[in-house]
C-alpha cells in the first residue's frame, strides 16, 4: 500500500463539518468520505478550537443555521482566523440555507473564508461540487490517494483466508479501499504473489467478501505482518462499506481526543 499514509501522519487535511444537519452529514459530508477525504463531525465549537490546536492543517465546514446564534457564528469564526496559532493553517468554509448576499459578502470579502460560502438547495449535487472545487484549491486530500486507518494491537476487526480446507483468522492492523496488513497467533508462512479467494473480513458487525493477493510481510514486535492487497474485481460495494467504517473508527478516535 505505498501510495497511502496513515490518517494520523498523511499531509492531507482533516475536514471537519460542525454543527452540521441531517442533511450536510447523511449527503454531504458521506460524499467526501466516498472521495477519500478525512472527515470528522463534531458538535461543539468550544472543544473544536482546542483541536484545532493540535491539528492546525484542517477545514471546518461551519452550519451557521445551527448551533449557535448568527451573531455568535461571527465571533466564533473570526477568533478562530486570528489566533495566533492558527492563523493561516486554518480553513473555514460557511454552509448555509440562507442565500443572502450581504451575508455572502461579509464571510467570502470581510472575512475571507477560504473555502466559500455554499447555499444549500435542495439539489445537492452543486453544492457537493462546490465544496470540491474549494478542497481541490487548497490541495486537502495532500498526497495521500487513499485514506487508511490503523488500528493496532487490540484491534477487534478481522480477516479469514482459505487455506488447506479451512480458514485461518487473523487480526487487521491497517485497512484501505486498497488492502490490508494483518498478523497471525501462528505465522501460517504465506508466500509472495498468492491468490487468496473467499477472504472474509469482518468490520464491526459487518462481513465483507472478497479476493486479495498477498503482496509481502514485515516485522513488527516479533510479528510477522502480512500486506494483502484487493485485487481489482474487488465489488464497488465492499470499497463504499470500507470507507464508512474508516471514517466511523476515526470519528471514534476524535471523540475520544474531545471528551
Amino acid at each position: 500500500m505505498d501510495n497511502e499514509n496513515n490518517a494520523s501522519d498523511s499531509p492531507g487535511k482533516r475536514i471537519l463539518f460542525l454543527h452540521p444537519s441531517a442533511v450536510i452529514q447523511n449527503v454531504l459530508a458521506e460524499e467526501l468520505v466516498q472521495q477519500e477525504y478525512e472527515v470528522y463531525i463534531v458538535r461543539d465549537h468550544i472543544k473544536l478550537r482546542k483541536i484545532l490546536k493540535k491539528y492546525p492543517d484542517s477545514v471546518v465546514f461551519a452550519n451557521i443555521n445551527d448551533g449557535m446564534p448568527q451573531e455568535e457564528w461571527e465571533t466564533w469564526i473570526r477568533a478562530v482566523m486570528t489566533d495566533a496559532d492558527l492563523t493561516g493553517r486554518i480553513s473555514i468554509g460557511i454552509l448555509t440555507a440562507n442565500n443572502d448576499e450581504a451575508l455572502r459578502r461579509k464571510y467570502t470579502v470581510s472575512i475571507k473564508c477560504q473555502c466559500g460560502f455554499t447555499v444549500l438547495k435542495s439539489d445537492l449535487a452543486g453544492s457537493i461540487k462546490q465544496m470540491c472545487e474549494h478542497l481541490e484549491a487548497i490541495d486537502a486530500r495532500g498526497r495521500r490517494k487513499y485514506l487508511r486507518i490503523t488500528l493496532g494491537y487490540d484491534s477487534t476487526a478481522t480477516v479469514n483466508l482459505p487455506l488447506n480446507g479451512t480458514f485461518i483468522n487473523g487480526v487487521i492492523r491497517d485497512i484501505s479501499v486498497v488492502g490490508l496488513s494483518c498478523s497471525f497467533d501462528d505465522d501460517p508462512q504465506l508466500s509472495k504473489n498468492r491468490l487468496f479467494q473467499d477472504i472474509q473480513i469482518k468490520l464491526q458487525t459487518q462481513l465483507l467478501k472478497t479476493e486479495g493477493i498477498i503482496f509481502g510481510w514485515r516485522m513488527s514486535e516479533e510479528k510477522k505482518i502480512y500486506v494483502l492487497l484487493f485485487t481489482q474485481r474487488i465489488d464497488p460495494e465492499i470499497r463504499t462499506r470500507i470507507r464508512k467504517y474508516i471514517q466511523h473508527e476515526l470519528q471514534i478516535k476524535l471523540d475520544k481526543e474531545m471528551e
